[in-house]
């Protein structure tokens, strides 16, 4: 497991960020930085010397200043709830959590915009404008905990990227405090911007490039109506198939999620949500737009998962029960608790048509290391999120669900894919880097993080592999367009 080293925090150096942001915003008892020894990825785990709590960008900069003065590393934390140890402070003994920044600063409907600080909960965006009619459109399934500092930093998505896009397709401007204290503005309100994407650059960053204190998002319009459709398969296969005819057939739902039998059968037993258990796999369909025509969209998918082999096709017929779906589906990670001790949940990504291939590989790899893996992922984009489940108390068990997920990302990037698709490389992919990028990929990357963090102290080991800590790869293969 993963440590801090052996150097201590000088006392001194302990006493100043006290006295720049109060007692009461600095832990430092072991009892209580326990709490924050890991993120969702619960395999690798390291606590923190020192854990800070600011308030403003103004408390960030001062805390930054002095960090750097000294030349000791940090780690930026939100809420915790990544999926990839990307707040894991590894070589970086000092933690500066934004949660107490969560103030919506402005709201702008007429250009649908709204400024936040990093600390403010992704779902609270969308619950502070729904009034109106607005909704901030990525929605991870932690939207109600994890917050906007986090989901920029890790590039997060959700069940309804399919169509809206990932937060970088959502973010208009950003406040960020650099590495050595400083406080910069990146892009603006403006929707078209000319010079390099900077905020391209820090969103999906994983913290590497400095502490986001405050950004400018785009609200978008909620739709005029929506038809939320549940498709019952006797098999995975066949479900995986009616993802690819849909799409095919010129349609774009705005979501499109599948979870297989042993989900099902967990989420049913949690929440009673209606789902049959006797199914292979399940496809939650959602498409929304202007009414006029939306039902024979919804007719055109019920004719085309048939096709598919769905043997039921239910439509919700109100806001309640789609709700009942939803809640289904975004709970779905808490009902895996029902089946295993532990779980960590992998984050691949493959073409659409290679759906079935992925799912049989991982069926395969499943069976070679005598582990059970369930599967619940953003079927319309190829985003999977094979969920392995392991005991941490067997320490073969955990080697083996290690041991599983590399393989699973290798057959990823075999099959034309990618290493994730929303949570990010954190400390958990950082290995498997080479997979998809050669040598000199990964030598620009390093040299773009230099430009924001020129001696590395903001969130080191991570993201960017430094020699020696790599797989070997023979022949790195590219990422492939998808």
């Amino acid at each position: 497991m993963s440590s801090n080293g052996n150097s201590r925090l000088d006392p001194h150096l302990i006493a100043e960020l006290r006295a720049a942001l109060g007692d009461d915003a600095v832990v430092a008892r072991a009892a209580e930085l326990k709490v924050y020894e890991c993120d969702g990825w619960t395999i690798e785990k390291a606590a923190p010397e020192i854990l800070l709590r600011p308030r403003t960008a103004a408390e960030v900069s001062a805390v930054l200043k002095i960090l750097h003065r000294e030349g000791v590393a940090f780690v930026p934390r939100g809420a915790g709830t990544g999926l990839s140890g990307g707040c894991l402070p590894i070589g970086a003994p000092v933690m500066i959590c934004t949660s107490r920044m969560n103030r919506i600063l402005a709201v702008d409907y007429a250009s649908r915009r709204v400024e936040v600080e990093s600390g403010v909960v992704n779902l609270h965006v969308s619950n502070a404008v729904a009034a109106r009619g607005f909704f901030y459109a990525p929605d991870p399934s932690s939207q109600a905990a994890c917050t906007i500092g986090g989901n920029i930093a890790e590039n997060s998505g959700g069940p309804h990227t399919l169509k809206y896009g990932v937060t970088t397709n959502h973010v208009l401007g950003l406040e960020i405090v650099l590495p050595d204290g400083k406080i910069a503005e990146l892009g603006s309100a403006a929707e078209e911007r000319c010079g390099y994407d900077l905020v391209g650059a820090v969103v999906g960053a994983e913290g590497t490039a400095g502490i986001v204190t405050r950004a400018t998002l785009k609200l978008t319009r909620e739709p005029e109506a929506r038809r939320t459709m549940l498709a019952v398969f006797s098999d995975v296969d066949d479900a995986t198939r009616a993802v690819s005819a849909i799409i095919a057939a010129g349609i774009i739902p705005c979501a499109i999620e599948l979870m297989d039998q042993l989900i099902i059968r967990a989420v049913e037993a949690a929440f009673h949500a209606g789902l049959p258990t006797d199914a292979g796999a399940v496809l939650i369909i959602e498409l929304d737009g202007a009414i006029a025509g939306l039902d024979d969209h919804a007719q055109r998918v019920g004719e085309l998962v048939r096709g598919a082999g769905a043997r039921e096709v239910r439509l919700a017929h109100d806001d309640a029960e789609r709700a009942i779906l939803w809640k289904a589906r975004k709970r779905a990670f808490g009902a895996v608790g029902r089946l295993a001790p532990n779980y960590a949940t992998q984050d691949g990504v493959v073409p659409r048509t290679r759906l079935p291939d992925i799912l049989r590989a991982i069926g395969a790899i499943a069976l070679r290391h005598n582990l059970r893996i369930g599967n619940v992922f953003h079927a319309g984009d190829g985003n999977i999120h094979p969920i392995v489940l392991y005991d941490e108390r067997d320490a073969d068990q955990t080697r083996r669900a290690v041991a599983a997920g590399r393989e699973i990302l290798q057959a990823c990037v075999a099959m034309g894919g990618s290493l994730t698709g929303e949570h990010g490389i954190g400390a958990e992919k950082i290995a498997e880097m080479p997979l998809i990028f050669s040598p000199e990929d990964l030598t620009v990357m390093s040299e773009l993080r230099r430009v924001f963090d020129p001696d590395g102290r903001a969130n080191p080991n991570k993201v960017i592999p430094t020699p020696g800590s790599c797989v070997e790869v023979s022949t790195p293969r590219r990422q492939v367009p998808i």
